[in-house]
C-alpha cells in the first residue's frame, strides 16, 4: 500500500506541469486518465491524439508488459497482428519530459524518428531512456494522473512468449475507449 502511496504523491506533486488535453484509456482491467503536455512534446501529444479521435486505439492491447518498468501498447490487435499506422514523428526526447514513474512516452525501433502508434507507461523511474542518459533517448509526452493502480494490475498479470514477441500478458489487456475528454 505504501508503494501505490508513494506513486499517487508523485503524480500528485509533478502534476503542475501537465496542463494539456486529457485522455481517458479505458482496458479490460480498468480505467486510467493521461494528461498530455502540447506545450513541451507538441508532434507526440498531436500524434496520439490522432490515434485517440480516429479510434484506432479501441481493439488494440497492451503487448508488452516487463514488471518493475513499463507497460508497452497500441500497435497490435487481440490475434497480435500489428495495426495500421500513419507516419513515423520526430522524435522529442530532448523536450525536458523525463521517463519518471507514471509518464507516458513514445516507443520506436532503433531509428530515433520512428514513433507511430505504440507508447508506453513507466511503472517505475526509468532514467536510462531519457536524453541526456541515452541519446537520442525515448520521448515523454504526458503522465497518467488518475488510475495508476490499473496501470500497476497489468504488471501484476501473467505474461508469455508468442513467437519473437516476449512479456505478452497471458490474458489480453484490450483497450475498449479511448477518448479525449479535456
Amino acid at each position: 500500500m505504501v508503494k501505490g502511496s508513494l506513486a499517487a504523491l508523485a503524480i500528485a506533486a509533478s502534476s503542475y506541469v501537465w496542463a494539456g488535453p486529457q485522455v481517458e484509456v479505458e482496458t479490460t482491467l480498468g480505467t486510467f486518465t493521461i494528461e498530455l503536455n502540447e506545450e513541451q512534446a507538441p508532434i507526440s501529444v498531436a500524434n496520439f491524439l490522432r490515434y485517440v479521435e480516429d479510434g484506432s486505439y479501441v481493439g488494440t492491447i497492451f503487448h508488452r508488459i516487463i514488471p518493475g518498468f513499463m507497460a508497452q501498447g497500441g500497435g497490435f490487435d487481440t490475434d497480435m497482428k500489428q495495426v495500421s499506422t500513419y507516419a513515423p514523428i520526430q522524435n522529442e526526447a530532448s523536450n525536458g519530459l523525463r521517463n519518471d514513474t507514471a509518464t507516458i512516452a513514445m516507443a520506436r525501433t532503433n531509428d530515433p524518428n520512428s514513433a507511430t502508434r505504440q507508447f508506453y507507461i513507466n511503472l517505475v523511474d526509468n532514467d536510462f531512456l531519457n536524453y541526456g542518459q541515452r541519446p537520442p533517448g525515448y520521448a515523454v509526452f504526458g503522465q497518467v494522473t488518475k488510475g495508476f493502480e490499473v496501470v500497476q494490475k497489468m504488471a501484476q498479470q501473467p505474461t508469455r512468449s508468442i513467437g519473437y514477441m516476449k512479456d505478452v500478458p497471458v490474458t489480453p489487456i484490450i483497450i475498449t475507449n479511448a477518448t479525449l475528454i479535456k
